[in-house]
């Protein structure tokens, strides 16, 4: 069978595959897109958008309870977890039908099917009627990656869960351990806890939440515990012993292993790069732990092709796959994009309350030398807080003193995953504490309390 020929083939349809397509069309390439699963990849299906629609049905529940305090009257307030989960299944579907569309209305070739490479510039695709032979100059891989399992401790969908049984599971948990407090395991964590889970987090690391600032993980710490969730840090679970209707974890904990029976389990423990498969050794692409390596600009170093996203390694987001998708695009097109840089990059987790940041932390900061100035604002000195019902919360800024130069933010509280954004702007632009300051904020919004930070950092703060 004849070859059908590209410009670009691109192998995954996550959030960096289908919007490398996409960017990739519209600069004139000819463009095909291979996905064996489901259009949109995880994060559409079975990750980012599904948790939000989740976690928000548990937010609701959550200030259902809490009616008295803003004068309403809510009795006998229930969930019905099916349709809980029926509603964040319709939102991925609609969603993942979008992208379908979009990839349609920019004239990519969308492929339905299991993507190799037996040589350079050559893709072969098994599909349900037969393989399809594709080539083109340049390949660009964006297969993601899927939940890393430990020995022992790997998931069997009945008690013990990777994010996805989580997303669709087959009971509600009474007792709840869920290993692993990244943005992952916080969320579910905090989604099952809000609806009467008994949980309990397990962490590896000194504190939860690990790559934010060491203030923030604190204070998420204590946000949890008086919602009744239970931490265990430098902890670790060595075994779990699997029973008909209950799980038996062993969790050593400051030298010592504990037993503690559960009902269900959800292993959040990092996630590993598909790279299996693809023909990637033969090609001469270099993998290390599962990675991708490339450079700066996603290439691999075998001309021709280039990975992004997951499986091009940390921080593994979404936002940085689909910037990564249109960086590399452009380039293949002939362009000179800047290279997407991680510390530009904010982090959002959805838990309750929501916590997000961009650049250094203060710890970060200090070792790479930096002299500084640090600034911090409680969402307890902010009017729409409070009118919210929201006053447990803070925004932190971090300072080069002398340049003045924003090096970090980091928030906890309600909204702030909206919020980061500001800062990130003002990173790209280059800002200074000077803009910051002198820049208007609207009254009354969370965002002022942004502003505050930065007075604050310059010890000229007013509302505290």
């Amino acid at each position: 069978m004849a070859s059908k020929s590209f410009d670009m083939i691109v192998i995954g349809a996550g959030p960096g595959g289908y919007v490398a397509a996409i960017r990739g069309a519209q600069l004139g390439l000819s463009v095909a897109v291979v996905e064996r699963e489901h259009m949109g990849g995880i994060c559409l299906n079975w990750g980012c958008i599904p948790t939000k629609a989740m976690l928000r049905s548990s937010e609701v529940f959550h200030l259902m309870h809490r009616a008295k305090e803003f004068g309403l009257k809510a009795e006998g307030v229930d969930y019905d977890l099916d349709a809980v989960v029926k509603r964040s299944r319709s939102v991925a579907k609609q969603l993942n039908s979008g992208v379908g569309h979009l990839l349609k209305k920019n004239k990519v070739t969308a492929i339905m099917g299991e993507a190799t490479i037996p040589a350079k510039g050559k893709v072969s695709v098994k599909t349900e009627k037969g393989t399809e032979e594709l080539e083109a100059k340049h390949i660009v891989l964006a297969t993601g990656a899927r939940a890393r399992e430990l020995p022992g401790l790997e998931a069997d969908g009945e008690r013990v869960w990777t994010y996805k049984h989580a997303l669709v599971p087959p009971h509600m948990p009474k007792k709840l351990l869920v290993i692993g407090s990244g943005a992952i395991g916080i969320e579910f964590a905090s989604f099952y806890n809000t609806l009467g889970a008994e949980t309990t987090v397990v962490e590896v690391m000194d504190r939860i939440l690990p790559v934010e600032d060491a203030e923030i993980s604190g204070m998420a710490k204590k946000a949890f515990e008086k919602q009744k969730m239970k931490i265990m840090e430098k902890a670790m679970v060595k075994q779990l012993d699997r029973g008909k209707d209950k799980v038996t974890a062993h969790i050593e904990v400051g030298g010592k292993v504990e037993k503690h029976d559960f009902d269900s389990v959800i292993s959040a423990v990092g996630i590993v790069g598909n790279t299996e498969g693809l023909g990637l050794e033969d090609l001469g692409v270099k993998v290390d732990r599962s990675h991708v390596v490339t450079d700066e600009f996603c290439r691999t170093g075998v001309d021709g092709v280039y990975a992004i996203g997951d499986v091009a390694g940390a921080p593994w987001l979404a936002h940085k796959a689909s910037h990564e998708g249109v960086m590399v695009a452009e380039m293949i097109a002939g362009g000179h994009p800047h290279p997407v840089k991680p510390e530009s990059i904010a982090g959002c987790t959805y838990c309750h309350p929501q916590v997000a940041s961009v650049g250094l932390t203060e710890a970060q900061a200090k070792e790479a030398g930096h002299k500084i100035k640090v600034g911090r604002f409680p969402f307890i000195g902010n009017g729409k807080a409070i009118a919210l019902g929201e006053p447990e919360g803070m925004i932190k800024t971090v300072f080069d003193e002398k340049t003045g130069e924003l090096l970090g933010a980091h928030m906890i509280g309600a909204e702030v995953t909206e919020l980061i954004q500001g800062y990130v702007v003002g990173r790209q632009l280059e800002t200074t504490e000077e803009d910051l300051m002198s820049a208007v904020f609207p009254h009354p919004t969370l965002s002022e309390m942004m502003h505050e930070s930065v007075l604050d950092a310059f010890d000229r703060v007013i509302h505290i």
